[in-house]
């Protein structure tokens, strides 16, 4: 069985990591340049860089932090905000990152995802889809969880994934910030509707939440979290070492 990697985000905004509950109410937290080498330090498995305003904001992913981020790290990289073209991805990988997630992008531009992996490989292309369940239907959203597209989730991780994208981090809006465990229905559904790896996102506040997402879902091969790791409420060595004793496997 494969390692099950455990991977902190940083959501920055305005050059600092800043976290809020559903989308919302975010204040900053601390400098992202500590964070992500405190973070590569100490265990971490990947580390995610999300510019959590550049989509609402109509700009360009900001480069100068990240490229300091990414020569301060030693684990895999993933960048998302504020990607929309080609050159977009070549940017920011030439800026130190590993993969790159998209997801207002693609969904303005349906060839995105489908053109970027025919160009720099699938396993470079993840999409990020930020989902809510509305009246019954999961339901995508867009610039940073500002627009409801109307269309169905599952129906679009399952076209992102056709078009070539190698990853899909899915981030549960009902349960950003709220500390009561992973969205599992949803990640069940989206387990089951494609073959690429799935990291699951938002809900994350205890170790039982990650061994509990992990046993329930076994097909789900990342977890996700922000503020549990930022206020070192969960540490990531404490945290793979429970999930190594409860049968997990992780790298240690």
């Amino acid at each position: 069985m494969l390692r099950k990697r455990i991977i902190p985000c940083l959501d920055v905004r305005d050059g600092k990591v800043t976290k809020g509950i559903n989308f919302a109410g975010n204040r900053d937290i601390a400098d992202p340049v500590e964070l992500a080498k405190f973070y590569s330090d100490n265990g971490a498995d990947e580390l995610v860089f999300y510019d959590i305003t550049a989509s609402a904001e109509g700009r360009k992913l900001f480069t100068d932090v990240l490229s300091v981020v990414a020569s301060t790290v030693f684990i895999p990289l993933t960048v998302g905000g504020g990607i929309r073209t080609l050159g977009d991805f070549d940017r920011v990988l030439k800026c130190g990152a590993d993969k790159v997630s998209v997801n207002s992008g693609a969904i303005s531009d349906k060839t995105l995802i489908r053109r970027a992996a025919e160009r720099y490989g699938s396993q470079c292309v993840v999409i990020s889809a930020d989902v809510s369940l509305i009246g019954g239907k999961y339901t995508v959203f867009g610039r940073g969880g500002r627009d409801d597209t109307g269309m169905d989730a599952i129906e679009w991780i399952r076209f992102c994934v056709g078009e070539g994208a190698g990853e899909v981090v899915v981030n549960s809006i009902d349960t950003d910030g709220v500390k009561k465990g992973f969205d599992l229905k949803m990640l069940e559904t989206v387990c089951e509707a494609v073959s690429v790896p799935v990291v699951a996102s938002g809900g994350a506040g205890s170790c039982e939440d990650f061994i509990e997402l992990f046993k329930t879902l076994p097909k789900v091969d990342a977890g996700l979290a922000a503020s549990v790791f930022h206020y070192k409420e969960i540490a990531v060595p404490e945290l793979k070492k429970r999930l190594r004793e409860s049968g997990i496997p992780v790298r240690l």
